[in-house]
């Protein structure tokens, strides 16, 4: 049972250290490029949906309900 502690606590120290020791270029400006990139991209998505439903999906779909509740027949 203890050997179980011991491999399993000696498998989180190395793997602590690997962490501690990988030395990659992201760093905080590369995150902060990222996520402005979303954002932008983003509003531009909804602003884009935005226009297509104000402007061609909407006023159809008002047309068609105002005929479908004001039928004659």
């Amino acid at each position: 049972m203890h050997s179980l502690f011991y491999k399993a606590k000696s498998f989180c120290i190395r793997r602590t250290q690997a962490v501690f020791a990988c030395n990659k270029a992201e760093g905080f400006v590369d995150t902060a490029v990222k996520i402005l990139m979303a954002v932008v991209i983003g509003a531009l998505v909804l602003a884009g949906l935005y226009l297509l439903f104000s402007n061609t999906i909407l006023p159809t779909l008002t047309q068609r309900i105002t005929d479908m509740f004001n039928f004659s027949g």
